[in-house]
């Protein structure tokens, strides 16, 4: 099934975009260079290597050190390579220091790193930044670590915003998506080599774990958005003992199976499409009149619109339902950009692509030149792909869509058939989908959101659940995500786990 990024990133990127609050990082002057000393371990004869690494940081600008650590290319055969890892922090503003605190923004497929150096006050608020050093980490295969290389920008223009001829869903839609699947996989197959089957969630969650290591820390101390929860309940899973004060917040969860994922995803951005709608009819200016159905009518004949007539941008390219669908739930991410989207659905009326494309680019990574700033179309792929099993089989497929169309009839049926991109992958996943206990490790604050479009809060519900010590916050509210760009019943029962240990006594309902 086609999904949509469970990215905390994406919101920052969509705030950068359209000049939303909150996502200027302030920083203080250089620190000097400095040395981790990892901590001293027993651990497997062939990890000692890695485990025993000490990190060099440089000053790379605005009061951040930046550094490169080794790991395991295959942490079942540790002697056939490595990977580099890149890492980013701003050390601790305070001599309270408690230790590091590693924060991953989701995707998967988002670059801590760059979550980290360019929106940090969005990533943590200050009392975070005084009492721990804050650390950004690119996984394995995305951005400044050894990454997952696929097509060059010409190539993946096509391969994000090419329009396919046949009515979707029809055996030569079907056929030519293959196609265009297995060109992709072909071609990152060839550019990534042994990397690409190797990017899977477990092997990262082993990466994590080294990390903790050589930065020092005997416990993990770790802030998960969107993806990011499912690489912590992992690790939780996996180092139970090892768990400091874990925080993951727009939870996935780790039991849902890919199509369940799909459905609820589609369920969850139907209803905060409705929840924008409702604002915007009650307001001024809004491109739509009559009720929400009726809205939702006119967004659903758009769509169908630009398949039979596609609408060619000022740049040549043409916008189809596809690109359409992305400019669409981008703005959905937070509450604070549903302005944006009534722009773009007014200039879409108008004939005018432009907007779309925009808001479709700024999804992507894709820069005005032309170019891409990043890789996390391919990295959101490549672990996808190894992460949940798929099957391609066409009645099944279309069984699932009309599921999906059932469950969410505006948006479902722009995320099925999915899973004919991963079903054409070079490599299959070898991993069971199942529930999280990590019994043993220390409490576990699990952040929902009532309305949150890409991680639907029922994923926290369950998730909290799972986990042996978990605890559910939740935040009644919409958007993606709720620390730190919600209300201050969330941040102070996060801030008061990290920082002093305060668990709370039952679910604050913030």
């Amino acid at each position: 099934m086609k999904r949509t990024r469970a990215f905390a990133a994406v919101a920052a990127a969509l705030a950068l975009t359209i000049g939303l609050s909150g996502c200027v990082s302030l920083f203080l002057p250089d620190p000097a260079p400095s040395t981790s000393v990892p901590v001293s371990e027993k651990v497997d004869p062939a990890l000692a290597p890695f485990y025993s690494q000490t990190l060099t940081w440089s000053n790379c600008g605005s009061g951040l050190q930046c550094s490169t650590a080794k790991a395991p290319l295959d942490w079942s055969d540790p002697g056939v390579g490595s990977v580099d890892l890149a890492l980013v922090r701003q050390p601790s503003t305070d001599s309270s220091r408690i230790g590091s605190l590693l924060v991953n923004p989701g995707g998967p497929g988002g670059s801590g790193y760059d979550f980290v150096k360019d929106s940090l006050d969005y990533a943590v608020d200050k009392r975070l930044q005084k009492n721990f050093d804050i650390v950004g980490f690119d996984p394995r295969g995305v951005g400044r670590s050894t990454a997952v290389k696929c097509y060059g920008p010409a190539e993946m223009d096509e391969y994000l915003f090419g329009l396919v001829d046949a009515p979707r869903g029809t055996d030569a839609w079907i056929a030519e998506q293959e196609k265009i699947a297995a060109d992709f996989g072909a071609a990152c197959q060839a550019n990534t080599g042994a990397l690409l089957g190797e990017v899977d969630t477990v092997s990262a969650a082993h990466d994590l774990d080294l990390l903790r290591a050589v930065l020092g820390d005997t416990q993990l101390h770790y802030l998960g958005y969107s993806y990011g929860t499912y690489l912590g309940a992992v690790y939780a899973g996996l180092y139970p003992d090892k768990v400091g004060r874990m925080v993951l917040d727009g939870a996935l969860d780790p039991s849902a199976s890919n199509f369940d994922v799909t459905r609820t995803q589609a369920q969850g951005f139907e209803s905060a499409l409705r929840a924008y709608l409702k604002d915007c009819l009650a307001g001024e200016d809004c491109p739509f009149d009559g009720t929400v159905d009726d809205a939702m009518g006119t967004i659903h004949a758009l769509l169908e619109s630009v398949d039979a007539s596609p609408i060619t941008a000022s740049d040549g390219r043409q916008l189809g339902s596809s690109t359409l669908f992305t400019a669409i739930i981008f703005p959905l991410y937070q509450a604070g950009a549903w302005p944006v989207l009534s722009d773009m659905f007014t200039s879409v009326m108008h004939g005018d692509a432009d907007t779309a494309f925009k808001l479709a680019d700024a999804y992507n990574g894709r820069l005005e030149d032309g170019t891409y700033s990043d890789n996390s179309t391919e990295a959101f792929t490549a672990i996808n792909c190894l992460d949940y099993s798929y099957n391609d089989d066409p009645a099944a497929m279309r069984a699932q869509a009309a599921e999906l169309a059932a469950a969410a009839p505006v948006i479902g049926p722009f995320m099925s058939f999915g899973d004919i991109s991963c079903a054409n992958w070079p490599h299959k996943t070898t991993v069971e989908r199942g529930e999280i206990h990590a019994p043993g490790a220390a409490p576990i604050l699990v952040v929902g959101t009532t309305n949150d479009p890409a991680t639907p809060y029922s994923w926290a519900v369950s998730l909290a659940k799972q986990l042996e010590s978990g605890h559910l916050v939740t935040y009644e509210g919409e958007g993606h995500t709720a620390y730190n760009k919600s209300n201050a019943c969330v941040n102070d029962t996060v801030d008061d786990y990290l920082i002093n240990g305060t668990v709370p006594a039952a679910d604050p309902k913030c």
